[in-house]
Order: C-alpha cells, then sequence, then structure tokens
C-alpha cells in the first residue's frame, strides 16, 4: 500500500538504519557467535524452536543482529529457513531411544530407571550471584576445572539391565499404564504428518499441525495460555506423567535406495524436551459416570497430552502438553479449547508483525476517522440547562480553569 504524504521516506529509512548500526557497535563487545551460543544456550533454543530451525550459531548471529530481541532474531532465522532447500527428510525419531540428560515424573515415585534430577533451577534459590559480575576467564577455567574433577570422582559407570539401558535410554513411564489399556488412544495420532511450514493453516488443523505450531510458538504465548487453561479456563489439572531430556539420533535413507533403519546414514543429534501429561479422559461423561457408578470401571480412561521442544524449554513442553489436550476437545467451552484463538494467536512472528505495523503510515484511515469525529462536532448542541450552546459551554468551562491556575499562582 502506497500513501502519497510520505515523503523522502527512502533516505529517512537508510539513515535510521545506520543510527541503529551506530548505537549497536558503540556500546557492544566484540563476542562472537561462540561466545553468545556457550553463555546463553535457553535463549538459543528458544530463537531455535520458534523459528523451527535446529542452527545454534544461527541463532547466535541472529541474537547478534537483532541486540538481543528474541522475536527479532526468530523473525531473522524463520527468514533464513524460508530461503532453504530440502533435499531430504529424515526417518521418524523415536523419542523412547533418547539418550538421557534429564527424566522425572510427578506421577510416580518410583519409576524404572529411577528419577534422573539432572541439570535444573528448579530446587534452586532465587538469589541473585553477584560474583559473576566480575567473573574473568581464570575464574570461570578454575570453576569448569573443579566441577570436572567434582563430576568424575562421583560418576559410576553404567550397567545395562531392564530399566536403564548402557546407552543412556530409559523406557517411558506411561508406557506401562498404556500396556494396561488405561489410556485413551487418541484417533489420528497414526496418520501421516503434514508440514505446517508448507501449507496454509486452516481449520479444523490435524493433530499434526497443531503440535507443530504450539512447537513453533512464542514461548512466553504457549505459556501464558497452557497457565490460563490449568487455572480454570480448560478442562481440568494435569499431571506430568514424565518430563524427559535428551539427545536423539538423527538420521535420513540413501537417496537412491531408501532401506531399513540399519541403511540409514547419521546425521547428528539434536536436544530434545519431551513431556507427557495425564489428565482425566472427560469424554461422553455422563454415559462414563453412570458405568462407573454400576461398577464398570473400565469406561473410565487417561487421556494424554503432548509436548515437545528443542533444548531445555521444560516449561514450555509442558504448556504445550495441557494446550495439546484442551484442543483435543469435541466441545470448546473455554479460548484455551478453540483452535483459532489458540493457534493463530501463539505464533510470534504473526503477533510482532501485525502489532508492529501500527506504527506504519495509516494517514488515510485516521483521517477518515478525524472527519467523522469532526463531523459530530459541527451541529450546534443547545444546552437545555442554561440555552447555550455545548462548545460555548465548554469554552466557559476552559476560561474558569484558566482563572483558577492564575490564582493558585
Amino acid at each position: 500500500m502506497g500513501y502519497v504524504a510520505v515523503r523522502g521516506g527512502g533516505i529517512a529509512i537508510e539513515e535510521s538504519l545506520n543510527l541503529l548500526e551506530f548505537e549497536r557497535v558503540r556500546s557492544s563487545a566484540a563476542w562472537g557467535t561462540d561466545e553468545i551460543e556457550h553463555t546463553f544456550p535457553e535463549l538459543i533454543d528458544q530463537v531455535m524452536g520458534e523459528a523451527s530451525l535446529y542452527a545454534p550459531r544461527l541463532a547466535a548471529l541472529a541474537l547478534k543482529q537483532a541486540q538481543g530481541s528474541p522475536d527479532e532474531a526468530v523473525f531473522l532465522l524463520r527468514a533464513f529457513r524460508s530461503t532453504l532447500e530440502r533435499p531430504y527428510v529424515s526417518r521418524p525419531v523415536d523419542t523412547a531411544e533418547l539418550r538421557i540428560s534429564r527424566r522425572i515424573s510427578a506421577a510416580f515415585k518410583d519409576v524404572p530407571g529411577g528419577q534422573v534430577l539432572g541439570a535444573t533451577r528448579d530446587y534452586s534459590h532465587r538469589l541473585l550471584a553477584f560474583d559473576l559480575e566480575t567473573e574473568g576467564t581464570e575464574e570461570l577455567a578454575d570453576k569448569r576445572a573443579e566441577l570436572a574433577r567434582h563430576f568424575a570422582e562421583i560418576a559410576s559407570p553404567q550397567e545395562g539391565d531392564a530399566a536403564g539401558r548402557s546407552d543412556g535410554t530409559l523406557p517411558r513411564v506411561l508406557d506401562y499404564l498404556r500396556a494396561e489399556g488405561l489410556v485413551a488412544h487418541v484417533s489420528d495420532d497414526d496418520g501421516e504428518p503434514v508440514d505446517a511450514t508448507m501449507v496454509p493453516l486452516t481449520f479444523p488443523a490435524p493433530r499434526s499441525v497443531r503440535l507443530q505450531t504450539l512447537a513453533r510458538g512464542m514461548t512466553q504465548a504457549v505459556e501464558a495460555l497452557g497457565y490460563a487453561a490449568i487455572r480454570g479456563f480448560g478442562p481440568a489439572h494435569p499431571t506430568v506423567g514424565e518430563l524427559r531430556q535428551g539427545r536423539a539420533a538423527v538420521a535420513v535413507d540413501h537417496p537412491l535406495s531408501p532401506g531399513g533403519p540399519e541403511d540409514a546414514y547419521y546425521l547428528g543429534s539434536v536436544p530434545l524436551c519431551e513431556v507427557e501429561s495425564v489428565f482425566m479422559d472427560e469424554g461422553g461423561s455422563s454415559s462414563d459416570a453412570a458405568a462407573f457408578a454400576s461398577g464398570q470401571a473400565s469406561a473410565l480412561s487417561l487421556a494424554v497430552g503432548y509436548g515437545l521442544v528443542f533444548g531445555r524449554a521444560e516449561t514450555k513442553a509442558i504448556a504445550m502438553s495441557v494446550l495439546d489436550r484442551c484442543l483435543d476437545s469435541d466441545e470448546v467451552r473455554y479460548p484455551t479449547e478453540d483452535e483459532e484463538f489458540v493457534l493463530y494467536h501463539v505464533d510470534g512472528v504473526e503477533a510482532t508483525g501485525f502489532i508492529s505495523h501500527l506504527k506504519l503510515p495509516h494517514y488515510v484511515t485516521f483521517q477518515s476517522k478525524l472527519s467523522s469525529v469532526r463531523g459530530t462536532r459541527d451541529t450546534a448542541v443547545i444546552d437545555p440547562a442554561s440555552d447555550r450552546t455545548a462548545d460555548q459551554a465548554a469554552a466557559a468551562a476552559l476560561e474558569s480553569k484558566e482563572a483558577c491556575n492564575a490564582a493558585a499562582l
């Protein structure tokens, strides 16, 4: 859309960009992408997840260019992603084969393989560590060496058994409930996944599209809507059946002679956080309640909400699992169960772009609104109490206010 009132915009925009670059180089340190990537790993995870592109170095570069703005960095990385070719599609990743670094369950105390706390802030005191302000290269190296010795001393060799194998994998907790037939089956779990980045968002959306949209949604938006659902604007309060972090292997088939998994080419591994949250299945609640009252307990079952994100974004993964369950509801009772409301409003690039466009010139539309407002003031309105027009009454009030101010001075 063009605006006739805009004059000389090109030069002004160019100088604005020069000023932005000057502000960046004037006060920033000469950090490379390595420093950014290793100093802010969880911020890197957030940018990669919302951009749906696993590229830590490029995410660090985007953050540097965006001067630390996650929204702008995601925009940059998504724009770059849209230029890439897709020569291969990886084999499906089996998250049961995650090499576990952290794994907990809020549903069961004792789980096969045990609770693995791993690295977490959940039990830390939220106090500022002022010593980090003056932490230098030598202090950092000393701490690194000390902690490396500490973990080398307490580490014990892993022994393969029925619960935890020697390759670092652990069985899923909820698989035991599935084996008992206690978990409700999701109807389109086995359907062919749809690439949400290649097709427009339509409703009703397949579950694969819902999960992809939530996984690449703005972290804070997903967490906010998940929080709203738990507070009462959703089906129920969930229980985290299992939260697991680890690295998953990624492999592709040979382009000319695809074979089995043993013939695939290993590309590397990516860090993932997976969550399965458990809910009471509310489907057909009246008949289920009657069946339960009559002693047929098998009529009730458990439903599972699923979340999977890059890195260690645990809170987002949990919120995603909550919204996955909300969007699986047959009846829309709350906004968090409305596909269009949730999926359209968690996309950070869409939200940032639409809100930011309000800063662009809207001269013509605003002049139309202004003309409408002025048109209502053209007709004199008689004040029945004093037989004065509204404009005269307003002028008298203004004179009275000025007189009071003068007296006060």
